[in-house]
């Protein structure tokens, strides 16, 4: 089974995890970048991940049930709010998810800081909760 690490270990990946756990985030965003410098296929729908906390232990599995490449101006408010963030719509949580590309943990694991434009392509990718773990 693969490991799911939201984000980089601390409040931001806290956040997630808590969200994921309550039952309120089903939804989560990748760059086709990021897949291509791990080396790894994009995911696809049926995969299953065990979801890490910030100290590193597993605290759940999930299923992925939807995956797509699609261009980050399509991503709608309702996958905003999915992302169990707090989103307000898609317009906010686009502007989170660029700012999350762009930080400095994302350009330094690249190589490179993503431009972005309205045909930008991201992996939403839906999911559900299997099982809590400990």
């Amino acid at each position: 089974m693969k490991i799911l690490e939201l984000a980089e270990p601390g409040p931001l990946r806290d956040a997630g995890v808590s969200a994921i756990l309550a039952g309120t985030k089903t939804a989560m965003t990748g760059l086709p970048a990021i897949y291509e410098k791990e080396g790894e296929p994009l995911p696809a729908a049926g995969e299953r991940y065990s979801v890490i906390d910030s100290e590193g232990r597993p605290v759940a599995i999930i299923e992925l049930t939807r995956v797509a490449t699609e261009p980050i101006g399509a991503v709608d408010d309702a996958y905003a709010h999915a992302e169990g963030r707090g989103y307000r719509d898609a317009a906010d949580w686009r502007s989170a998810h660029e700012d999350f590309f762009r930080s400095d943990f994302v350009a330094e694991y690249l190589g490179f800081v993503p431009d972005f434009d309205d045909d930008t392509p991201v992996v939403t990718q839906r999911f559900r909760l299997i099982e809590t773990l400990g």
